[in-house]
This record gives structure tokens, sequence and C-alpha cells, in this order.
């Protein structure tokens, strides 16, 4: 692939697009839940969808470039997105552009305030220190499923339907449990991919701690487990997001059976392509099935 050096290809392939739908969904799924408040803001939901998006950028870029600075960037990590490793992006300018993006983020954040509490500002806050410990130190101690939960699931999910309606509800937080687990989906195909190159520089992912075959499970299980938490609002005679993210099951388990049979190398990046794509089809059907509840 031919990229120029610091060209707008370079930051585009950089900023790892395919991972975007992590930090989109929970937005959506929240913005779904929230429309049916009678008091819902939509600015403030847009606010959060920029919010997101560039923090899930940064992120992408201050990881890229703790690697290469550590010495773990390698061929086979991550495929062929790693801008620092592969020339595309000088250690300078990543530096440059991720203070830009992490400037424009806090800008984009502080318009919440607008709308909302100032004690969010500790939650955003709180947001942009994860962006910089999770890629840095704490994906290296086996905490990093746990934490897609957290800031993947309950903070954009709940914070988001919060922020537009003033009020933190029990669905919300299902909601975000729901987004949560199945945006890990992501992080465990990443994780298992690795797991060799991870093992040999230390990167302790659960994978790497507990084996092959827990990681070929644990992607299975998300998915299912994700579906199966969307049953709980039936309870509430809510059938339409149970049935519809149904749809997502035959798509998940063909993407499990396809990393299965790869098992190992750099031809498991097309599985994280598929996954994104799972994840954001889930991420639409549960809105859809929210909006028609």
């Amino acid at each position: 692939m031919e990229v120029q050096p610091n060209s707008l290809k370079a930051w585009f392939l950089a900023s790892r697009p395919k991972t975007l739908t992590g930090a989109m969904i929970p937005i959506l799924v929240a913005s779904a839940l929230a429309s049916h408040h009678p008091e819902c803001n939509y600015t403030a939901l847009l606010i959060c969808f920029v919010f997101a998006a560039l923090m899930q950028i940064g992120a992408n870029l201050i990881n890229d470039l703790y690697d290469y600075l550590k010495g773990t960037d390698r061929q086979d990590r991550l495929g062929p997105e790693r801008a620092c490793a592969q020339g595309w992006i000088t250690p300078h300018a990543m530096k440059v552009g991720i203070a830009i993006l992490l400037i424009l983020a806090l800008g984009v954040g502080s318009l919440i305030l607008f709308y909302t509490t100032p004690w969010l500002i500790a939650v955003g806050a709180a947001c942009v220190l994860f962006a910089f410990l999770y890629t840095t130190i704490l994906s290296y101690t086996g905490m990093g499923d746990l934490l897609v939960l957290v800031f993947f699931g309950f903070v954009p999910c709940a914070g988001t339907y919060f922020v537009a309606t003033h009020e933190l509800t029990a669905d919300s937080l299902l909601a975000g449990a729901i987004c949560g687990i199945v945006i890990d989906t992501l992080l465990v195909v990443n994780n298992f991919r690795d797991r060799h190159t991870d093992a040999l520089t230390n990167k302790k992912t659960l994978i790497v701690i507990l084996g092959e075959k827990f990681g070929q499970s644990l992607y299975l299980i998300c998915g299912l487990v994700g579906w199966g938490l969307c049953g709980v609002f039936i309870l509430k005679g809510q059938i339409w997001p149970v049935v519809l993210t149904a749809l997502y099951l035959p798509l998940h388990f063909t993407t499990w059976r396809k990393m299965v049979k790869i098992n190992q190398g750099r031809a498991l990046n097309t599985i994280l392509g598929q996954t994104s794509r799972n994840m954001f089809f889930f991420g639409v059907l549960l809105s859809l099935g929210i909006l028609l509840s």
C-alpha cells in the first residue's frame, strides 16, 4: 500500500475507522432510548456523538505512538494500520495530532455543560484519562475487557442518556451493559490475533493469561450474552429489541467459526473488519427495536 508520509490518507488509516463503531454504537442506542423522553435534547446527543468519535480516534493514535516508542510494534501486530511503524506518520507529527484531537475533544465535550450539570466534567476527564491509561498501561494488565464494558458501555450509553434527558434509568444502564459486552468482541478478536506477540512483549491480556481456547469461547459468549440481555426488555413488554437483534446471531456465529478456523496470523484482520460490521449491525437493530417499542 503506497501511503505518503503525514498525508491525509496516512491519518485516515491511523485513525482506524473500523474501530469507530465501538464509539458510535452506545451513543446510537442511548439516542434511541432518549428519543422516547418528552424533554430529549437532540443537540446534546449530537455533541456526544462528536465527542465519542474524537476520543476514539485520539485513543487509537495514542496506542499507535506508545507501541512504537515502547518497541512493541511489530508487523504482525494490529495489521497495517500502525502508522508510526509503517513510516506513514512521524512520531513528532503523531504527538501534535494527539494534542490537537484531545483539545478538540475537550472543547466539544465542554459544550455539554450548557445542557447538564458541571459534575460531568469529572466524567469527561475520566474518559481522557482512560484514553491514556488504557492504551499505555491498563491494556497490559488484563483489565482491557472490564474497561471496555465500563467506557464503551455504561459511561457512554448511560452518560449520553443523562445528558439528553437529565435522568439516569435502569434501561440506560441495561443498554450500556449490552453495548459494552457486544463491543468487547472487537477487543477479543484483536487480542486473540495478537496473543503470541503480546506474550513476547509481556502484554498480559486475558487471552494471554487464560489461553487460546478461552479467547475463542469468550468471543462467542460475548455476542450471545449481549443478545440474551436484550431479553430483559421483554419484561417491560418490549419485544422488538430482542426480536430484531436476533438477526445479529447468524453473523456473529459465522464470524466466530471463521475466527476459529483461521486461528492465527494476519488473516485474522478480516475477522476484525467483520466483527466491526456485526457490532454496527447489532447497534442499529437494537436502536430500531427500542424506537419501535
